[in-house]
């Protein structure tokens, strides 16, 4: 993994004119005996929404943090690295940003500091949260914290001169592949937002007996997925990838979300023409990134780490989330406008974001995704049956 290590000794780093307020925040915290380094490990591309916070944090306390060393790794990858460390009693990771994947993982293998211990040096979350991030905050089981979300997807992104009729049901979709075979494709859902944000929607646009239940409740979805991957190509390792294959023209058709439809076209890398759609009976599935501290993490770096979320849960951070719509609208907590955002934020949306993305988010059941057990149970199920036929 290749680290990024950042140290600073002077004004506010990274986004400015955000009305940051150092000093004490939420909480009182006991400042470490002298400045710390702090490792993160970044496994959902959450860098791209708090790396600013994370910067500005180190600028206005430089008594707390000497640096950060920003690391970014596979979700897939990282319990086993972790666990090893742990067994060997030499953790070196500080703080892990993370998607539901490994956040689940982490949960079933009991790698994450339990959190309930630290609620008073933490901010009320219920009071702070959007409605919607606090549910998907119960996820957590109290060992992370919610510090972006979005109603994600899943949606269908593509490049209408090559899809002039694009489909808008699963049993269409269905047919258009099969009809253009290897010009659909989507990415391994334990390495990809889109992914499993396509695999725990299928459920509710198919009507599966429980889309709580992949192991007992999704038998029209296991199957719809085996048809469908007789049209694919292979499966992506992960959503980058795919964006870019839809850009090149390699693909027609890809599974997408909010965010993976403004950012990637945004940067250029996917045609600012593309459309997205939705299939009949959709549902949102919402998405979070959480941080998390591993066990074995000195007491000393945790009231720092505790010190830090409090921090990029102000507003005025948070606001940074909204980033080039990479995860979008990007903020957790309440009251943070796209006014709040830097220019550059503001600018991007405006350019590439989607004026129906306010009445579909409005008027579209929103679901959280399944708890963490059964998203570990869907993803093995989906590697072995699903992903597995193509290697």
């Amino acid at each position: 993994m290749n680290i990024t290590r950042r140290t600073f000794v002077g004004g506010v780093a990274g986004m400015t004119g955000l009305g940051m307020m150092p000093g004490r925040l939420f909480a009182q915290l006991k400042a470490p005996a002298s400045p710390v380094t702090i490792t993160v490990v970044d496994v959902a591309g959450n860098l791209a929404l708090t790396q600013g916070m994370f910067e500005n944090y180190a600028a206005a306390k430089p008594e707390w943090v000497s640096s950060f060393a920003f690391t970014k790794a596979p979700a897939p990858e990282l319990p086993s690295k972790l666990k090893a460390q742990q067994a060997a009693g030499k953790v070196d990771i500080d703080l892990v940003l993370t998607g539901t994947d490994a956040l689940a993982a982490g949960l079933d293998q009991g790698l994450w500091v339990d959190l309930a211990q630290h609620k008073a040096e933490l901010p009320n979350l219920e009071s702070i949260l959007l409605p919607q991030a606090f549910k998907m905050q119960a996820l957590a089981k109290d060992q992370g914290v919610v510090v972006t979300y979005y109603p994600s997807g899943p949606l269908i992104e593509y490049i209408p001169d090559r899809v002039p009729t694009p489909p808008t049901t699963a049993a269409e979709l269905l047919e258009w592949t099969k009809a253009n075979p290897k010009k659909f494709m989507y990415a391994r859902p334990a390495n990809s937002g889109p992914g499993r944000t396509f695999l725990m929607g299928l459920p509710y646009i198919l009507g599966d007996s429980d889309p709580h239940d992949p192991v007992n409740g999704w038998a029209k979805t296991w199957e719809y997925l085996k048809a469908l991957g007789e049209n694919i190509e292979y499966y992506g390792t992960g959503t980058t990838q795919v964006m870019k294959e839809l850009g090149e023209g390699t693909r027609d058709i890809v599974v997408s979300t909010t965010g993976w439809d403004i950012n990637p076209r945004a940067l250029g890398i996917v045609p600012a023409e593309a459309k997205v759609g939705k299939l009949d009976g959709f549902h949102w599935v919402t998405d979070a990134h959480y941080a998390v501290i591993p066990k074995g993490v000195s007491d000393e770096k945790i009231a720092v780490l505790l010190d830090i979320i409090n921090f990029i849960l102000q507003p005025q951070q948070q606001a940074i989330a909204y980033d080039q719509g990479y995860f979008y609208p990007g903020p957790a907590v309440k009251d943070v406008t796209l006014e709040m955002a830097p220019q550059e934020s503001q600018d991007a949306i405006k350019e590439f974001g989607r004026p129906e993305y306010a009445d579909w988010i409005a008027n579209n059941p929103l679901e959280v995704p399944l708890d963490p057990a059964r998203i570990v149970d869907a993803f093995r199920i989906w590697d072995e049956q699903i992903g597995a036929s193509k290697g």
